[in-house]
């Protein structure tokens, strides 16, 4: 299969477009941009800097990916923004390089990025993230495997968010959000664990039912952290979901939503 690129796409010397790409009219691609095979790059699209691009990843009209960091730091020096396989970016979606030389942001595969949302520099996005229209990720967002971020919004720089959590649209996040979790608001208020989407996952029973005890000592006994994580310690030996919980909550820099 040979790569098609729209006679009216600009395409600048140096730049790697693997097998079977296609490139749509109006589109610009940069010099050190590599595209992955069988990617498919709609019209109006930007694609520049230091940008990698997976294999089987799809890029709607007027996306904009791997320009600079909206960052007062950013010095013009050589840094990435690398996008797994497989991950779906539609209509003007932004994302940044990263500031620092040699920094990336990254986001990973299988990933959905709706219209409109916008990953700051060095951000970390997982695996089977969904972020849905017009969320604005601030710089150092950490997204970790199948977190949902509901449409509207903001997330404050440094923020982590657990995975499997599930944060409803229109959010407010200045602190971390713990993995399995449900919330939503501005403030954010929590809502329980996130039990279907852990079900539809395949979670064992056993283990969904470990969380949901976990949650209720860590969220509602009015532990310090600390106290809590010792005790998810000692009540859930071996329960790998409870450890990553206790884990993400003892190594919080920003405070957890509680």
């Amino acid at each position: 299969m040979s790569t098609r690129v729209h006679p009216g796409a600009w395409v600048e010397a140096g730049a790697e477009l693997g097998v079977d790409v296609e490139v749509g009219p109006g589109t610009v691609i940069g010099p050190h941009v590599r595209i992955g095979d069988r990617t498919r790059i709609g019209s109006c699209a930007l694609v520049t800097g230091w940008t990698r691009l997976g294999a089987d990843c799809r890029l709607h009209h007027g996306a904009v990916v791997g320009s600079p960091p909206q960052d007062l730091k950013y010095a013009g020096v050589e840094s990435y923004l690398e996008v797994g396989e497989r991950t779906e970016i539609r209509e003007y979606v932004t994302a940044n390089l990263a500031t620092e030389p040699g920094d990336t942001t990254r986001i990973g595969s299988d990933c959905l990025l709706m219209a409109y949302a916008h990953v700051a520099h060095n951000c970390r996005i997982g695996d089977r993230v969904v972020v849905a229209n017009a969320v604005q990720l601030a710089g150092y967002v950490t997204i970790e495997d199948w977190a949902i971020v509901g449409g509207g919004t903001v997330v404050h720089q440094f923020v982590r968010i657990g995975c499997h959590s599930m944060i409803g649209g229109g959010s407010r996040i200045p602190q971390d959000v713990a993995p399995y979790i449900r919330l939503a608001g501005s403030p954010p208020r929590l809502a329980g664990i996130n039990s279907i989407g852990l079900e539809r996952r395949g979670f064992a029973r056993e283990s969904v039912d470990a969380l949901s005890r976990a949650y209720r000592l860590l969220f509602r006994d009015g532990l310090t952290v600390a106290d809590a994580v010792a005790r998810l310690r000692e009540r859930f030996p071996g329960v790998s979901e409870v450890e990553h919980l206790a884990r993400f909550a003892e190594t919080s820099a920003r405070g957890l939503t509680r």
